[in-house]
């Protein structure tokens, strides 16, 4: 429970800034492991989810590396790595079966609620990329996580599992694709709030339109957290809560918090912040014909976050198709946020890295300023690429969120453009934060879990086997779907479920 200091300051055991899936997910492991621990969440807007989290800010639908092809980079030899595949698909189950648990106790409404059953596919063009395709599939089929994995060339099995894909193409271009019946898509966004429901219904305060622009670690090793109401009609001025740890969640927002903490850890980090767009659907007639997630393969030269796919989403009950992404610029680190975010991130220590990222990563340079010059004609001519019966009638244009790429220091390049996500803990584990995006929401138990060990190294031996017995896989290099086929039965064949192979 919460304490008060000798000048009536109220001491707390975590604060969460920011209102995403990554506060919500540690916080609700916190609670099943310390109930009586006492947790405050801020978030700046007037709901949760409304960033990185929100299913239309994102493309986070359940990233498990089984169709995209960024993660099994093709090597010099010829041969296709797919240890980081391996590693994300590991991450995305651990997150599944945390779901599953608080599925199964009661905390978490039934699972079409957020999650269903969407197969995920590769669709490449060209007789190149038919190759590498089938080298890819060879590699992880030969993988227990890859096995179900299904390849073809054959125009007419494409047309059994994805017909927009294939019609009115070319029938002389070749044309190969990879299926996994098990994929999902996830909506975050509902997901962060049921989160939040069962967090606040448990004794978690949420506070809303509060903004944190302070933080100030004491000689206690404590953590005075500065709070503004931003409400129009906010009833008092700034205040500051004791948090004996604080976790910064805020999306985009992280960097510049964890540079105002100036923890030692956090220096030599940049962000570089792009936005993006999407095509979207809900034409009933388009949307029956396309029952999955389909990734391509990004132009010679594009960087990885130019992936084009064409998405099946479920939000709110309803179904769309989504095609993307169009990426633009904006120095905003968060979509509702300052246009100043990018230059008041610049530090001595991190100016360094930022300019090397950018002389190493011209590419990302071209092909933004390319996206940013490129037609609306130009741009749906990529959608058609994907599905030749496109029309632009059929399609409006939503803005996504921003994602900020992580920029590190590196001894020998100055600086490096990663892609993708990463914990920042002090030392002392009294505070941390995550940065970075892809594969970001899929992955978000794991990083929080992450977190809980390096920042509560005593407890989390004795914690150990109460999240055993929630990730029946946590630890282990293989997973099996024993814990979940109850779950999966009860949803059905063609309904949702949080994970079934």
């Amino acid at each position: 429970m919460a304490t008060k200091t000798r000048t009536g300051q109220e001491t707390i055991d975590v604060a969460l800034i920011g209102g995403g899936i990554m506060s919500a997910t540690l916080g609700a492991l916190l609670k099943l492991l310390e109930p009586t621990w006492t947790i405050k969440v801020y978030e700046r807007l007037d709901a949760v989810a409304q960033e990185s989290s929100n299913p239309w800010n994102n493309a986070g639908t359940g990233h498990a590396a089984l169709c995209e092809l960024n993660y099994t980079p093709e090597k010099a030899d010829g041969t296709v790595e797919i240890s980081k595949a391996v590693a994300i698909n590991e991450q995305f189950e651990v997150s599944r079966e945390f779901w599953h648990h608080l599925l199964t106790g009661g905390h978490l409404p039934e699972p079409a609620s957020f999650i269903s059953h969407t197969p995920h596919m590769t669709f490449v063009r060209g007789a190149a990329n038919v190759d590498y395709l089938k080298r890819r599939f060879t590699a992880l089929s030969a993988h227990p996580l890859f096995s179900e994995l299904e390849f073809t060339d054959d125009p007419a099995v494409i047309a059994q599992w994805a017909p927009l894909l294939v019609l009115d193409r070319d029938g002389d271009e070749a044309v190969a694709a990879t299926r996994a019946t098990s994929g999902t898509d996830v909506d975050f966004g509902a997901l962060t709030s049921q989160l939040f429901d069962y967090l606040t219904a448990n004794g978690v305060e949420l506070n809303l339109q509060h903004e944190v622009n302070r933080l100030k670690k004491r000689k206690d090793g404590t953590w005075d957290v500065t709070v503004k109401d931003v409400s129009w009609n906010a009833a008092q001025g700034p205040r500051t809560v004791n948090a004996r740890f604080v976790f910064v969640g805020a999306g985009g927002g992280a960097l510049p918090l964890l540079q105002k903490a100036g923890i030692k850890e956090a220096k030599g980090y940049g962000g570089f912040p792009i936005s993006g767009e999407f095509l979207r659907t809900d034409n009933p007639e388009i949307v029956a014909q396309h029952q999955a997630k389909v990734y391509g393969k990004a132009d010679v030269g594009s960087p990885p976050m130019s992936v084009p796919h064409l998405d099946t989403r479920v939000v709110d009950g309803k179904t769309y198709l989504m095609f993307g992404p169009y990426a633009g610029f904006s120095p905003k680190y968060l979509k509702k946020g300052s246009l100043l975010d990018l230059f008041t991130s610049l530090r001595t220590h991190n100016i360094g890295s930022m300019l090397g990222a950018g002389l190493k990563n011209i590419d990302l340079t071209q092909y933004l300023i390319g996206q940013l010059v490129a037609s609306p004609e130009a741009k749906f001519t990529a959608l058609q690429a994907f599905m030749p019966t496109a029309h632009p009638k059929d399609w409006e244009k939503i803005t996504a969120g921003q994602r900020v790429q992580v920029i590190k220091k590196d001894p020998t390049k100055g600086g490096v453009l990663e892609f993708g996500t990463e914990v920042i803990a002090a030392a002392d584990g009294s505070i941390a934060g995550l940065l970075g995006a892809s594969p970001g929401a899929s992955t978000a138990v794991p990083a929080m879990i992450d977190v809980l060990e390096r920042c509560f190294p005593q407890q989390f031996a004795t914690w150990r086997p109460t999240l055993g017995a929630m990730i029946p896989s946590l630890g282990q290099a293989t997973w099996e779907a024993d814990e979940l086929d109850s779950l999966s039965a009860s949803a059905g064949p063609s309904e949702e479920s949080v994970g079934a192979r």
